[in-house]
């Protein structure tokens, strides 16, 4: 293991996992509003917009990132649209993110019985108190653990924007095996740099589920 490749190259890393972060940061943001929207509308079976929603959560799950990647970032532009490199892949994870985000809500609200809403009403709460207050913290308890899987999901996905020409982990790592063939050590800092990433949100993940389930949602 040469260590003084290491500590030469190690910053180049930090600035991809800036950048790494940036960009699996927004994505995860912007795919849970996606899928707090998507999760409404399929849970409440709203008309047109359910059929809409699904056609969506097909097409997102059904196709690789990559290939969602490309369409945006080489196909857009012939449309007229241009986005940069890191608005194409926050936008890639938007979308594939939101679809999986989608289903963790939906699943959510289903699995909270009827009677609880019912029981709002009798007590005169309005539906956008008997939503706020009652099902949607119970909803979100129960999906903690998939929304977590799909956070680290989408930042592991985040591995394959270097196809757009972005300098992400990935690419640094890549790149440095096609210089100096130094493989051991390129992959050794670059594991390093996606447990650093990763072992926080599944900390701190459980610690959220667990004040949840204490407070008395997602029983």
């Amino acid at each position: 293991m040469d260590l003084e490749f290491i500590h030469k190259y190690a910053p180049l890393y930090v600035e991809a996992a800036g950048l790494t972060a940036r960009i699996a940061f927004f994505g995860i943001v912007f795919s849970l509003i996606v899928g707090v929207l998507c999760g409404f509308i399929r849970h409440f079976k709203v008309p047109v917009l359910q059929r809409i929603v699904g056609a969506y959560i097909e097409l997102s799950r059904n196709t690789p990132l990559l290939v969602q990647l490309f369409f945006l970032y080489y196909g857009l532009p012939k449309l007229g649209i241009m986005l940069s490199s890191e608005q194409c892949a926050v936008a890639g994870l938007t979308f594939l993110g939101g679809s999986y985000m989608c289903e963790s809500i939906r699943s959510g609200l289903d699995s909270i019985e009827p009677i609880q809403t019912e029981s709002a009403y009798s007590l005169g709460f309005t539906p956008v108190q008997t939503m706020r207050y009652i099902l949607f913290p119970q909803a979100l308890a129960v999906s903690v653990p998939a929304i977590t899987a799909n956070m680290i999901f989408l930042i592991k996905e985040t591995s394959v924007v270097s196809a757009i020409a972005l300098a992400d982990l990935m690419f640094v790592a890549k790149d440095l095996i096609g210089l100096y063939y130094q493989t051991d050590e390129a992959l050794l800092m670059l594991v390093i740099s996606y447990l650093i990433l990763l072992l926080p949100i599944s900390i701190i993940s459980s610690l959220v589920e667990r004040r949840l389930r204490y407070a008395g949602f997602g029983n």
